[in-house]
C-alpha cells in the first residue's frame, strides 16, 4: 500500500502539484469529463491548491476558478490556465456566498475535497464529514448553474446513504466513486452529481 502512496506522492512532486489528491480529481475527470473548457469552477476546501490548479488547466484561460479555504493557498496558475482567485473564508459562514459572487453569480462546477480534522473515532469523523458535505450541497443549490456539476469527498458512515439520496434528487445522475489513488484503508469516497436540476421560482 505504501508503494502506491509513494507513487502518487512522487508523481505530484514531479508534476509540481502540492498534494497527491490531484490524481483523484484527474481520474474522475478522465472518466466523466465534468470539467470543460471555459467553465467557472468553485473549489471548496482548496488548500493546498492542487484541485484548483488542475481545474484551472482543464477549463483554460477563458474559464475561472475560485478556491475557498480557511488556509490561504495562494499559488500561481500554470501557463494557459484559468485565473484562480483564492479566498480565505469559512464555508459555514453566511458571508461566503456574497464573497464568491463578487467573481461569478453562479458556477458551472462545484468541487470539494474538504475533510474534517480527524479524531480517530470513525463515527465522530463520519458525522463531522457529513456536516461539511451537506454544507457544500447547500452551497451547490445556491451557486450552481442549471445543469451544473458537483463533486465532493465524504467519509462513509451510517448517514451516508441518506446523503447520496439527497444528491440523487438534485441531479440527473449521481455516482459514488472510489478513485485508485485513494488509500485502500480510507473510508473516503467521492460523490459525483451531474446536471443539477435548478428550481426556478416564477
Amino acid at each position: 500500500m505504501r508503494k502506491i502512496n509513494d507513487y502518487y506522492s512522487k508523481k505530484a512532486k514531479k508534476n509540481k502539484y502540492p498534494a497527491r489528491s490531484v490524481y483523484k480529481l484527474e481520474e474522475v475527470q478522465q472518466k466523466y469529463k465534468f470539467l470543460r473548457r471555459g467553465d467557472s469552477v468553485l473549489d471548496l476546501g482548496c488548500y493546498p491548491g492542487s484541485w484548483s490548479l488542475f481545474a484551472a488547466e482543464v477549463v483554460g484561460p477563458k474559464g475561472i476558478v475560485v478556491g475557498v479555504d480557511l488556509q490561504q493557498a495562494d499559488r500561481s496558475p500554470r501557463p494557459d490556465s484559468a485565473p484562480i482567485h483564492w479566498l480565505t473564508q469559512d464555508i459555514m459562514e453566511p458571508e461566503l456566498i456574497g464573497a464568491v459572487r463578487k467573481y461569478r453569480p453562479a458556477f458551472k462546477v462545484l468541487i470539494s475535497d474538504l475533510a474534517p480534522k480527524t479524531t480517530g473515532n470513525r463515527w465522530a469523523d463520519a458525522q463531522k464529514s457529513l456536516i461539511l458535505v451537506r454544507q457544500t450541497l447547500m452551497l451547490a443549490e445556491e451557486l450552481l448553474l442549471n445543469k451544473g456539476h458537483y463533486l465532493c469527498k465524504v467519509f462513509q458512515g451510517e448517514d451516508f446513504p441518506d446523503f447520496v439520496e439527497e444528491v440523487k434528487k438534485k441531479f440527473v445522475m449521481a455516482k459514488v466513486l472510489k478513485p485508485k489513488s485513494s488509500r485502500v484503508e480510507s473510508r473516503e469516497v467521492f460523490v459525483l452529481g451531474m446536471e443539477f436540476k435548478k428550481h426556478v421560482i416564477d
